[in-house]
């Protein structure tokens, strides 16, 4: 059934009532119009026109048109809308930028340069009473009730002409809960070694929104299927040849997958951290076993995020969670070890280590032993903490200043021995860490 009635915010509604009264064709289009059929709010508004950017511009004093495709963004009332001339493209010599940007009076000829058929569609708001127009050349409604994502013409052509567009069709199919059409994914599969020239930055942004997704392992399952992760991930892809017993999984890619949506969704340090645990596996297996698989896998795992540009404070949290993943606990642990525990994992990280160990478990199909012995150690971490115990010499009730006036001497590496060796005795004793015992053993340790 052919949709009459979109909601269209009034401010965005305004902007293409002002250009259809100067006598332009104004439709909204694209992701807004997917959205709004399915019944989600959009985030963002676009309007294709046939208006030129000069046009554009003169009928918007609150306009800004920076660059050579075509868009100028109006301001109006609380929407920035992007407002593009109707155009075609030509040359895509990078595979994701047009080498020629023409512009042309035909909507149909510009919904045909757009990745899928739901993204192809565009709709006019109704005025004065009327009902509204959708404009849908490609089937994109009725592939979108199919759940079928479908890529518009000749899928080959879509991407060479930007390759993302192959990570956009897993990412559409698996927050969507799509199929995708047996011609696009062949198309796919031909073309996953253009992959290799997509940036850094562009994989970034398409695979924290995958990552984001309810089940991860959807998206990766589908990247490596159709050729994808081979070329953006080898070293995930290679996991896939690594053998692991586990009850859950019987090789390290579809260990990591289970621990990956075991993570929250919301925290993309766990889900990363999830994703590469044990991608230090493949390199370190050897009669069974991984033998220090979490020390590769920090390196790795670092090799990995900077070359998808992540920023720096991202990759550190990662990296640190994998390199110290494979904690193990004893009952017998007395509570200096346990805050010896926490001074080496750092208080900050203590809750996201736990969240992933339990994800771990989880993706191992660990049952009661382990997973008792996880919520022991989790209980006496938060009875040491609630202690307000010292673990990193910033606890201490001293300062190196404190050391450096109450024993006379300069400052140096005296000073930080001296520290150091207070806080091991704090750790052991924590009723030590006053100001008055720290400085009557700091003299004691007067060299």
């Amino acid at each position: 059934m052919t949709i009459t009635q979109l909601q269209v915010p009034k401010d965005v509604q305004r902007v293409v009532e002002k250009l259809t009264a100067a006598g332009h064709d104004a439709y909204v289009v694209g992701g807004c119009v997917r959205d709004a059929i399915r019944g989600v709010d959009p985030q963002d508004w676009d309007i294709a026109t046939d208006a030129t950017p000069d046009e554009i511009q003169k009928l918007f004093a609150r306009s800004l048109y920076t660059n050579r495709f075509g868009t100028v963004v109006v301001r109006s009332g609380e929407h920035e809308v992007e407002v593009t001339t109707y155009r075609t493209e030509a040359g895509y010599t990078d595979h994701r930028r047009p080498d020629h940007v023409a512009f042309t009076d035909s909507l149909r000829d510009d919904l045909s340069r757009r990745d899928f058929t739901m993204n192809a569609m565009a709709w006019r708001p109704g005025q004065n009473g009327t009902t509204g127009e959708l404009v849908d050349p490609f089937g994109g409604q009725r592939d979108l009730d199919a759940r079928l994502l479908r890529a518009v013409g000749e899928p080959d052509e879509r991407f060479h002409e930007d390759a993302l567009r192959m990570l956009r069709a897993v990412r559409f199919a698996t927050l969507l809960d799509m199929r995708i059409d047996e011609r696009t994914i062949i198309a796919i599969r031909r073309n996953a070694h253009l992959a290799a020239t997509l940036s850094g930055e562009r994989l970034n942004q398409e695979l924290t929104k995958i990552l984001g997704a309810p089940r991860p392992s959807v998206a990766f399952r589908m990247l490596s299927d159709v050729g994808l992760l081979e070329v953006i991930c080898p070293e995930l892809e290679e996991c896939k040849k690594t053998p692991q017993d586990k009850v859950a999984a019987q090789d390290v890619f579809e260990h990591s997958l289970a621990t990956v949506d075991a993570t929250p969704a919301s925290d993309l340090v766990l889900r990363l951290a999830g994703l590469f645990h044990d991608i230090g596996k493949p390199d370190t297996f050897a009669d069974g076993h991984f033998h220090q698989h979490e020390f590769v896998g920090e390196f790795k795992a670092r090799q990995i995020l900077r070359r998808w540009k992540f920023d720096k404070e991202t990759v550190a949290e990662v990296t640190h969670l994998i390199r110290h993943h494979m904690f193990w606990y004893e009952t017998h642990w007395t509570d200096s070890a346990v805050r010896r525990f926490i001074r080496t994992i750092g208080l900050d990280y203590i809750p996201a280590l736990f969240a992933l160990r339990r994800a771990d478990n989880i993706g191992s199909g660990a049952r009661s032993p382990r997973m008792y012995a996880l919520e022991a150690l989790w209980q006496r971490v938060q009875e040491q903490i609630a202690a307000a115990n010292a673990f990193s010499q910033r606890d201490l009730a001293i300062d190196g200043n404190d050391v450096m006036r109450e024993l006379a001497i300069p400052s140096g590496p005296e000073v930080g021995r001296i520290l150091g060796a207070l806080f091991e005795r704090v750790l052991d004793e924590p009723a030590l860490n006053t100001r008055e015992k720290l400085i009557e053993l700091a003299k004691a340790m007067r060299p």
